[in-house]
């Protein structure tokens, strides 16, 4: 792998001097994903493999370029997984795209993010430097926690070349219940259970019917199942699958239409917008799938909750993709852009168009 850095290292180093643009990219199912595509490809596959995994540590490390499906594959035969439940939208994903893209699945409102299970991470800057920062051990971190900033900026600071990550065992036992609900008393019932010490690792609202996924020890579950009623849904793992994939009926059936993604307070009451929603993360995911809801008025929407929206597909990206800075974050967010990108070379407009 050290010629593959050498490559790597010269390459980036050209583009810096001819400030040539570059495209940091791994298996490409994320392209769609973000502002307006730039630069010449830099393929980041080349370097693959998984460097270190302990199980009994719950600490992986891998290469960007390793395909997401073989690090889940190692860690199931451990009986463990990448608990955020990371979306792969198609063969190809890779553990870099994963960090870079910063996307959660539905298990995201009982363990947290992406970020939140990055422990360390190892980059090159645009002077083709290697850069270690973080670890592999839960209590690393002594400072400012440059690893996380890989997560969700989309490459435009840094290339990834490793990192790693906490993992956790798979459930003991999982269950999913059906309840009917329309959306305002879904949220009511979401936040209800969500201030209780119930095992709920997923919940997803849509066309007055409820979800929630119960996940832990036999007898937790068996309680909750009982508070909380409903009827068990069969097949319920293929069923969870396809929303962390989208290719739930609430995306697929709507694929040309707008797609915009709001995060919110979980007890947000239903949003007064045009089209067709449906809710995720115990209330605190709103998407919504609008022709005629322009970006002015989503984000206003979002904004008098204190939340943010991301037209997160389709739609106008002229408007822009991910929701505006504030003017103390945008300055931050610059100072690090040139901090570790001072020719702008990497994945420039991914995130905004001025960054």
């Amino acid at each position: 792998m050290e010629q593959v850095l050498q490559d790597f290292r010269e390459r980036i180093r050209a583009a810096a001097a001819a400030r040539q643009p570059l495209r940091i990219r791994g298996g490409g199912t994320k392209d769609w994903y973000g502002q307006t595509l730039a630069g010449e490809v830099f393929d980041t596959r080349p370097y693959c493999g998984i460097v270190d995994y302990d199980p009994t540590e719950l600490v992986i490390t891998a290469r960007c370029g390793t395909p997401l499906a073989e690090l889940e594959a190692a860690l199931a035969q451990q009986n463990q997984m990448l608990a955020f439940e990371p979306p792969h939208f198609g063969a190809g994903a890779t553990v870099g795209g994963m960090v870079a893209a910063g996307l959660s699945g539905p298990r995201r409102q009982a363990v947290g993010a992406v970020r939140d299970f990055v422990l360390g991470a190892t980059i090159m800057d645009a002077h083709g430097q290697v850069l270690n920062f973080g670890g592999r051990v839960m209590k690393n971190v002594a400072g400012y926690d440059v690893s996380r900033l890989m997560a969700g900026s989309m490459g435009s600071l840094a290339l990834l070349l490793e990192v790693s990550l906490k993992v956790l065992p798979r459930p003991f036992m999982e269950t999913t219940l059906w309840l009917g609900a329309d959306q305002a008393n879904a949220i009511r019932m979401l936040n209800e259970w969500g201030g209780q010490p119930l095992p709920i690792s997923a919940s997803l609202w849509h066309d007055d019917t409820l979800l929630v996924r119960l996940s832990g020890a036999r007898s937790a579950v068996g309680s909750a199942r009982k508070l909380l009623g409903g009827e068990t849904v069969d097949d319920a793992d293929a069923l969870w699958q396809r929303v962390r994939e989208q290719q739930h009926p609430f995306f697929a059936a709507q694929s040309a239409t707008p797609c915009w993604r709001l995060s919110v307070p979980s007890s947000t009451p239903p949003l007064a917008l045009p089209g067709e929603q449906m809710i995720e993360w115990g209330g605190a995911l709103r998407w919504l799938r609008a022709d005629d809801a322009d970006a002015g008025t989503v984000r206003a929407a979002a904004e008098r909750v204190c939340g943010h929206a991301t037209l997160f597909h389709g739609g106008n990206k002229q408007d822009g993709v991910f929701h505006p800075l504030a003017p103390g974050v945008a300055t931050i967010q610059r100072k690090l852009k040139k901090s570790f990108d001072p020719d702008g070379i990497f994945n420039p407009g991914r995130l905004y168009n001025d960054f």
